[in-house]
């Protein structure tokens, strides 16, 4: 593609001007798909290279893509894959690597931190670029909303990076309540035992910027606050302004197979607890329960309402009865606990090891769509799909138009805990990206920090609360973020 475009002129063009703009995969120009000759690799860019996406990256690579740019705001974490792939030019800013880059870059691999995750993704896939994006998919509903529908829009092959989606045991899952094997499903348990990183803590004090770090790209979109060594890399996991907690990272794991099995949509009900909650940071401990209405029955089972309830930070379900004592249900991370009219189904994370309560083996059919290697090969299949011209395209197992909506009921989770104080059950109304029952003139606080000391022995709290605010202002903000100056979102497409 010989076209240019300047980030300025996208910017002032916006997504109409560009949605034309597409770079199509060499074997849609005359190649022959599965052979692996040089001009069937595809061009990626990594933005985050130095944690997550440095793994991303080794495996596409392994399937023969062509790496040719590399963004990251942390130059000393990102050196090691800089290292690694010498001939890929070298960036700080997405927005620069776009503006010079765009003619050479097929595919685009994100693995920043969360709140970021939406900004370069919609930008990737409005300039025609397929997408592979690290869970959570998004830090907001309406970002999943936006990349959702502009994945849709613009044909792109779209991967999130839940690479049990690729899985067997996911799979096997699927097949199973799909055969009718465990029966209508009204309730499902899960849990991990992250958090594995720091939460509960209040704003750490200022310190000075590495000069191998771009403070003011990382923090983005979100408030400008001060830089601590805690903040990043990885620990942003645990902080609202950038991550969405243990709940965010490991529920596109672990719900998957509940989103996928039971086929959900929109939750109409959400309410959250936790441990202490702050203002900056994630709490130690949560749980969360979101009931999904009735959908539409398959061929072999009904589909009636369902409550899914999530534990994390140590915290886990109730045992399911006969389950012989012993038996550590954490199996690589967490959980999912199926309770059937005629069975209870568990796996493990990423749907792993999956068994029936009754010690029966069912033999069921293939119905779920399996991917060559598995788990393993969830990079490669994403790669598969850039290759597929757009109206023969087979879609990922964790494509946007699956996991757009999955991960809104992700962050749906965070919005029920940071709303906890309002003391209820939210009523969700997900078409419209609304809660119906916080009323206007409501008002909430949250704590600050705790303000705990032992002072002659005796433990004290001196807690420090926010002035009470606008609740409903508060979670119109949550749903949609007010980007920081400089920041700004492509529209929604019609």
């Amino acid at each position: 593609m010989a076209t240019k475009m300047t980030r300025r002129g996208f910017l002032k063009t916006g997504a109409v001007g560009v949605a034309g703009l597409t770079v199509l995969p060499s074997n849609v120009l005359g190649g022959v798909v599965g052979k692996k000759a040089p001009s069937d690799k595809v061009n990626v860019a990594g933005v985050g290279v130095g944690g997550r996406g440095a793994q991303v990256l080794r495996e596409m690579a392994a399937d023969n893509a062509n790496i040719v740019a590399l963004c990251d705001v942390d130059h000393h974490y990102a050196m090691g894959t800089f290292n690694r792939y010498p001939d890929a030019k070298r960036f700080w800013d997405y927005r620069k690597m776009f503006d010079e880059m765009h003619k050479d870059i097929d595919a685009v691999m994100v693995a920043t931190a969360d709140h970021t995750h939406a900004l370069v993704s919609s930008t990737a896939m409005t300039l025609g670029k397929h997408v592979y994006c690290e869970k959570p998919l998004t830090h907001s509903v309406y970002e999943s909303r936006l990349l959702t529908k502009l994945a849709a829009h613009h044909k792109v092959a779209t991967q999130m990076g839940n690479q049990g989606s690729s899985g067997d045991g996911v799979a096997t899952v699927c097949d199973w309540i799909w055969n009718g094997e465990i029966g209508e499903i009204t309730r499902v348990d899960t849990f991990t035992n992250r958090p594995i990183w720091p939460q509960g803590l209040p704003r750490p004090a200022a310190q000075p910027v590495p000069d191998t770090l771009n403070w003011d790209l990382f923090v983005g979109p979100a408030k400008m606050k001060p830089y601590n060594e805690i903040l990043t890399p990885w620990n942003w996991r645990g902080w609202w302004d950038y991550g969405t907690g243990a709940l965010g990272d490991m529920a596109c794991h672990i719900l998957h197979p509940v989103f996928k099995g039971l086929n959900l949509g929109y939750p109409t009900k959400v309410q959250g607890s936790s441990t202490p909650l702050l203002t900056e940071c994630a709490p130690n401990a949560q749980m969360v329960k979101l009931v999904f209405p009735a959908r539409d029955n398959m061929t072999k089972v009904g589909m009636p309402e369902v409550e899914v309830t999530w534990y994390d930070g140590g915290l886990t379900p109730p045992r399911p009865e006969g389950l012989p004592d012993g038996i550590n249900l954490d199996n690589q991370g967490g959980a999912a606990i199926f309770y059937g009219t005629k069975d209870t189904l568990i796996c493990g994370c990423y749907g792993r090891d999956p068994y029936l309560l009754s010690g029966r083996v069912p033999n069921a059919p293939q119905l779920a769509r399996r991917v060559p290697g598995g788990d393993q090969g969830h990079a490669a299949d994403f790669l598969r799909a850039c290759k597929e011209p757009a109206a023969t395209r087979v879609m990922t197992n964790s494509d946007f138009s699956m996991a757009g909506p999955f991960n809104e009921m992700v962050v749906m989770g965070v919005l029920a805990v940071r709303l906890q104080g309002l003391f209820k059950i939210l009523d969700w109304d997900g078409e419209n990206m609304r809660f119906t029952n916080i009323g206007p003139d409501e008002k909430l606080r949250i704590m600050i920090e705790d303000g705990f000391s032992i002072t002659d022995g005796h433990p004290t709290f001196n807690k420090t609360y926010t002035e009470p605010f606008n609740a409903l202002e508060f979670a119109n903000e949550l749903i949609k973020h007010n980007y920081r100056e400089g920041w700004k979102l492509v529209d929604m497409p019609k």
